[in-house]
């Protein structure tokens, strides 16, 4: 029978109009991020920075007698955090720069399902390289370190970082959509991570909502670096903060696909 024509085969998740459905457009999303080199070598940079950083501290010997090994190994997390937000603007601002994103929203139409799976990839990617990295930072670190310094309590607190990570890359790929250029959406993607910090403490009883507005403000409770004062990183808690910059890069990243599905392009 010629009845309807758009059933879905289970087996694809695909009708049979040939509409790409989540994975066809997540294995897609694959393809294209490990052949572009930029996403490719600043996420190899993601990984190796906090391993650099743990040998750097541990070689010039300056970490603070009241810091942890944690907070010592994970010294230049924030760096790598700051790649990993560039790698989730450059998953979709790379596509606007070459012009291949009409032939993405050619291919698949459905803008919501394409913005999906580009989520769950950079999530899933900078979630995975960040707990590999972070871990072998801190076995780095607690081998090369001084034994007086206290070792701190890295679980269930790894998790937590890689999760800063991929919220992180979240955060990129939400700029990276509203503002469609690169160099414009990396310097903005920087500038989430680091004014809330900095201007926290102009906002006197609030600074505890307003300096914790940041990836980088939970990630610096999650390490238990003593340079994370409630002044510079607000008063929540650890996962608390993490919670609270989730949510709130949830709702950029549903903006970023709301705009999206309105543009042309």
């Amino acid at each position: 029978m010629t009845g309807d024509t758009s059933t879905r085969d289970t087996s694809t998740g695909a009708t049979s109009r040939g509409r790409a459905g989540f994975r066809q457009a997540l294995a897609a999303e694959w393809i294209k991020f490990r052949s572009v080199r930029s996403t490719v070598w600043t996420t190899l940079a993601t990984a190796v920075v906090p391993v650099a950083g743990a040998v750097f501290v541990a070689a010039t010997g300056s970490l603070q007698d009241d810091d942890t090994v944690i907070g010592g190994s994970l010294t230049l997390a924030v760096v790598a955090q700051m790649l990993a937000a560039v790698v989730g603007a450059m998953t979709v601002t790379g596509e606007y720069g070459s012009g291949t994103i009409r032939t993405t929203f050619a291919a698949n139409p459905r803008r919501g399902t394409v913005m999906a799976a580009k989520a769950t990839l950079v999530a899933v990617v900078m979630y995975v390289t960040a707990l590999l990295s972070c871990a072998l930072a801190l076995v780095v670190g607690d081998a090369l370190l001084p034994d007086r310094y206290a070792t701190g309590e890295p679980l269930p607190a790894l998790f937590g970082i890689a999760g800063s990570f991929a919220v992180a890359a979240l955060l990129g790929l939400a700029v990276g959509t509203l503002v469609r250029h690169s160099a414009g959406a990396v310097t903005t993607v920087i500038g989430l991570l680091l004014l809330p910090s900095l201007f926290g403490p102009l906002f006197g009883d609030a600074r505890r909502w307003i300096a914790g507005l940041s990836p980088t403000a939970a990630l610096e409770k999650l390490t238990q670096t003593s340079d994370a004062t409630a002044e510079t990183v607000g008063s929540l808690g650890p996962w608390p903060s993490l919670w609270l910059v989730t949510g709130c890069t949830a709702a950029l990243l549903l903006a970023g696909v709301g705009t999206l599905r309105r543009r042309d392009v």
